[in-house]
């Protein structure tokens, strides 16, 4: 079979650390090849090195045959790579037809946009393969989703024979995972070639025909997929088997700790609610997890509850003390802490050393200030402690967080927020978008803990499947309400399903119970 690419020998160092040890892989043309490996084990070097955003430091690279030198996404896409990054890479003011032609713009006399033209390009490309997006909305007012769908529309706009997807359902609801999958099919029956990063295991097992496995920057082996299960590949990826469908046992929550009645917020939109009178109780020492198709409401809920949304209506209570208009500050003085799903824009602080991150919102407390002074070895053991608790990698507390991998930033974040004084509620908005199954197996344990602490957690994520493992109570939101609130056993899979889509359970349902 011939090979869309062929690489050997790529190495690539980022100072003392070695992200890419010698790697030689073959992708295959016409097929779906996933990549997998534990965070910081060189996925993401990998291929941005083949589209061009790295030099390797040594090693050769060919496509179609031919030797190529990458030295820019503009030298990929003549060579026919796209890729879609886990990140995302838009224009938000934009549109979402300005967007996919930008850099290819359709004209009118040669010289004016074609706007009409760009906007059926993407009725187009949405209808042929099954990614349904507005043309004319405006990025900044989509959900992480329907980013995401752009993204994938805007790489296949450009006509990619080679298209790599990082992580391209962590931000999916199960519906769209399974018309992203056909889209892949579609693709290769074409014979266009996938190379497809994903921690998703399963993903894996029925998608992809090879797959090769990276440690520590070096390869691991490359494999048929038939010829393997998921407990080899959990050992392949994390060096020993990873019982990641443990649940703990599910206690039932003692008082109150946060109360909220009535609340409304605005959304993005001028005119547009949010939120639309959301009543929640949340209790100590239980894990309640929120549901939904994401753009209901769920991110608009957490920034008011942390403060960063201004509330029209309603009342929030954290012990019985009204947060309603606090500063985000005083809330998490108050012992609500959150881990945001945007670790980008709200988590990390990427010019900051990696040891000043994990001290945000602690440096002005003792014991790491006393009177008007800093005290540097209480930060240091702070730092080591929690690099080491949480295998922060590269286990270093001097380098810049932005040159760490997503899954290590995303690490950082939650050491921090789990480790914060004092935790009476943790907000745990997509902690493990993006992290892989050991990774994932850490933070879930973490999460149990603090709620054997007594800890209250409140568990959004799109990831139905671990928002259904962890939690002991389950609500489900649908245009801004809360419309199911039961114990997760309550809920049978057509119900959940319909309650998220269509805001009702289904007809056969509803039938039963009458």
């Amino acid at each position: 079979m011939d090979m869309a690419i062929r690489i050997r020998g790529v190495t690539k160092r980022f100072g003392p650390t070695l992200a890419n040890d010698n790697i030689d892989l073959d992708i295959r043309q016409g097929e779906i090849h996933a990549i997998l490996g534990e965070n910081g084990a060189g996925k993401s070097t990998l291929v941005n090195i083949l589209y061009g955003l790295y030099r390797p430091d040594a090693g050769s690279i060919t496509v179609g045959g031919q030797p190529a030198r990458i030295d820019s996404p503009a030298d990929a896409a003549s060579l026919g790579i796209q890729m879609v990054h886990q990140h995302f890479m838009l224009a938000v003011p934009f549109t979402v037809a300005e967007n996919l032609v930008i850099g290819h713009e359709p004209r009118r006399l040669g010289v004016l946009l074609d706007r009409r033209r760009s906007e059926e390009i993407v009725r187009s490309l949405s209808q042929r393969y099954g990614l349904d997006v507005d043309p004319r909305a405006h990025v900044e007012d989509l959900s992480v989703g329907a980013r995401q769908r752009v993204e994938i529309l805007k790489a296949l706009y450009r006509d990619a024979r080679i298209l790599i997807l990082d992580e391209p359902t962590a931000v999916l609801t199960p519906p769209e995972i399974v018309e992203l999958f056909r889209i892949m099919q579609r693709l290769k029956e074409e014979g266009k070639t996938v190379i497809f990063i994903t921690h998703k295991l399963r993903e894996v097992m029925s998608t992809a025909d090879r797959l090769t496995v990276l440690r520590h920057g070096r390869l691991v082996g490359t494999h048929d997929v038939a010829q393997l299960n998921e407990d080899m590949l959990v050992e392949m990826m994390v060096g020993r088997l990873v019982d990641a469908e443990a649940t703990g046992e599910a206690r039932q929550g003692g008082q109150i700790v946060l109360r909220v009645r009535g609340l409304r917020a605005p959304g993005h939109q001028s005119g547009v609610e949010a939120l639309r009178g959301v009543d929640l109780d949340i209790r100590e020492g239980e894990i309640m997890g929120i549901a939904g198709v994401e753009g209901n409401g769920q991110l608009e809920l957490v920034e008011a509850l942390v403060g960063l949304r201004p509330v029209t209506a309603g009342e929030m209570q954290l012990d019985g003390v009204s947060i309603v208009g606090r500063s985000p500050r005083e809330i998490l003085g108050r012992g609500l802490v959150c881990i945001h799903e945007d670790r980008q824009a709200r988590g990390v602080i990427g010019e900051f050393t990696v040891e000043e991150n994990l001290i945000l919102g602690e440096q002005h407390k003792p014991p790491l200030k006393r009177g008007f002074f800093m005290d540097r070895q209480a930060i240091h053991g702070r730092t080591r402690a929690l690099i080491e608790g949480f295998d922060i990698i590269p286990p270093r507390s001097d380098i810049q967080a932005r040159y760490l991998s997503g899954g290590n930033q995303q690490k950082l974040v939650v050491a921090r927020e789990m480790t914060a004084r004092p935790l009476r509620l943790l907000i745990a908005s997509q902690p493990t978008r993006g992290l892989d199954v050991g990774a994932t197996e850490f933070i879930h344990r973490k999460l149990r803990e603090l709620r054997d602490r007594g800890t209250a957690v409140l568990l959004v994520s799109a990831d139905l499947d671990e928002v259904r493992l962890l939690s002991s109570r389950l609500a489900v939101m649908f245009k801004g309400e809360v419309i199911a609130d039961r114990p997760k056993g309550e809920y049978r899979d057509a119900e959940l399903g319909a309650l998220m889509l269509r805001g009702r359970q289904p007809v056969e349902l509803a039938s039963e119970r009458m």
